[in-house]
């Protein structure tokens, strides 16, 4: 099945590693070209690098905090490719702590990075867009429904879910499409961060498995073929959903 990638041009956040590193590499492996930016210079490198040098990929060291990284991400689009069609905005995972827990400057800081970042990115991008452009917003299995012992992302996602449903009806008559998607368990660094803090990442790891119907955590590139398909022609007639990514752990319809 073609995808449509050819030569489309996708900005994607924290994408030096994880999630949006995997989805980078099944959109340039389509024909793609990608912009990739995350905190880290010398990552940001190695997964230019590793995505096949600046024919196919080209990085910026950036922070969803700073508000001028966005425009710089779609200017380099457009004056490396001349182009830019979408974008797959995913940053990092907020403090460990429940909701009480946790403290005001950890859920302002958070606020600032997980939440409005992202809605000023996926703004900004879509400005940019033309019809057939698309933004996918990396979200979590949180936005429906808490995950013990992370009170920030269920307090900020399911929030970010209702905007990309909003830009969704927004950006639709410009041909715009928006998406969430909703990765569960899936073997990140983040993943195994949360599982070591337990105190026994073996014993947490069989836990979570056994709640996952296919027994077993994804693997990013799993996630990536999903969210290549999304951001995808393909896709075109699909917007304003979110999409689970998690072996079907969630248990609504």
């Amino acid at each position: 099945m073609d995808l449509g990638l050819t030569d489309r041009v996708y900005v994607l956040t924290g994408a030096s590693r994880g999630l949006g590193f995997a989805t980078a590499e099944q959109l340039v492996a389509d024909g793609a070209r990608v912009v990739i930016s995350a905190r880290a210079p010398e990552r940001v490198a190695a997964a230019v690098e590793a995505l096949g040098g600046p024919e196919r990929a080209i990085g910026l060291t950036a922070d969803l905090t700073d508000p001028e990284t966005p425009q710089r991400l779609v200017t380099a689009a457009r004056e490396r490719f001349d182009r830019v069609d979408g974008a797959l905005i995913s940053v990092g995972g907020p403090p460990r702590g429940t909701a009480a827990q946790v403290t005001d400057e950890q859920w302002r800081e958070s606020f600032e990075t997980v939440f409005l970042g992202s809605v000023r990115a996926a703004r900004t991008v879509a400005a940019a867009l033309t019809d057939g452009g698309a933004i996918g917003l990396v979200l979590s299995t949180s936005a429906r429904g808490p995950v013990p012992g992370l009170g920030i992302s269920n307090g900020l996602r399911p929030g970010l879910a209702g905007v990309a449903k909003d830009m969704a009806d927004e950006y639709g008559s410009r041909g715009v499409r928006v998406v969430g998607l909703l990765p569960g368990r899936i073997m990140t660094d983040r993943n195994r961060e949360l599982m070591a803090a337990t105190g026994d990442a073996e014993q947490a790891r069989a836990e979570a498995e056994a709640g996952i119907p296919l027994r077993r955590f994804g693997d990013p590139a799993e996630f990536g073929r999903v969210a290549a398909f999304l951001l995808s022609p393909a896709a075109s007639y699909l917007t304003g959903v979110t999409v689970p990514v998690d072996g079907g752990a969630l248990r609504g319809l």
